[in-house]
């Protein structure tokens, strides 16, 4: 039988304490991964998760940082290496939220924290952590991107140029470091349903727009960067994977 093995491997999640992040923790440590659980301010969140992670018979430590700024990934790096090891596994979640509006309305320092909380965060983490990939020739660099980024609707100017922007740093990022054995890639989600968040009045025409008809759920998102943190994705780098029922479809 086939099945997703992370035994072995240590795994650090941003953005863990938030809807995504949690789900996504959880399902790495069912896996078998030890997991580091970064958060920025819910301590309570990310220390619940640490117990959960436990509980399941795995290694975890909850980590702080503000992951737009390199001196604190620097230290949650030294922290993590200290308490689990170095990590297998980065899966940068976390990102800044705002207010959605056109681009005549959107302040500008929208566009630059979004550029800090995509752009950035993926710069920083692979300076902090993929080097340690490379001396040990594994590792794995997953990304969480969106179907927005394709879709470029009214209203989402900054939050999209953000992570148009970390698209292209890590497509090359996964050209550059592929020869030590490092795979780097991306899931976009679709508007999905989490334990906080119901698909109850779900407009229509979002709905007509996804070819499978429902909105996903967290865990099918968690599932795709299990699946990429595995060995059963060994071959494939430089994707950016829709996880939003076919609401967008890369075309050749």
């Amino acid at each position: 039988m086939i099945s997703i093995d992370l035994t072995g491997k240590t795994a650090l999640v941003t953005g863990a304490s938030g809807e995504l992040g949690r789900v996504i923790v959880r399902t790495l440590a069912e896996a078998g991964a030890d997991v580091g659980v970064h958060y920025g301010a819910n301590k309570t969140k990310a220390d619940e998760l640490v117990e959960e992670c436990r509980a399941k018979g795995r290694k975890a430590i909850a980590l702080q940082a503000d992951v737009t700024r390199k001196a604190d990934i620097q230290a949650m790096r030294d922290e993590i290496v200290s308490g689990l090891g170095p990590p297998d596994i980065i899966v940068n979640n976390a990102v800044v939220q705002y207010e959605w509006t056109s681009v005549l309305e959107q302040d500008e320092a929208d566009y630059e924290s979004q550029f800090r909380s995509c752009v950035l965060q993926n710069v920083m983490m692979a300076k902090a952590f993929t080097p340690e990939m490379i001396r040990r020739k594994w590792g794995r660099v997953i990304a969480l991107n969106t179907e927005c980024t394709m879709q470029a609707v009214p209203n989402q100017s900054a939050y999209i140029s953000g992570k148009a922007g970390m698209d292209r740093v890590l497509r090359v990022l996964a050209r550059e470091i592929g020869a030590h054995g490092i795979t780097v890639n991306q899931v976009a989600p679709g508007w999905t349903i989490s334990e906080n968040r119901s698909g109850e009045g779900t407009p229509q025409w979002y709905l007509d727009s996804v070819a499978l008809k429902r909105r996903g759920t967290d865990q099918e998102i968690a599932n795709a960067v299990a699946f990429l943190a595995s060995d059963l994705a060994s071959f494939i780098t430089g994707a950016y994977l829709p996880v939003c029922g076919g609401t967008v479809m890369p075309a050749i």
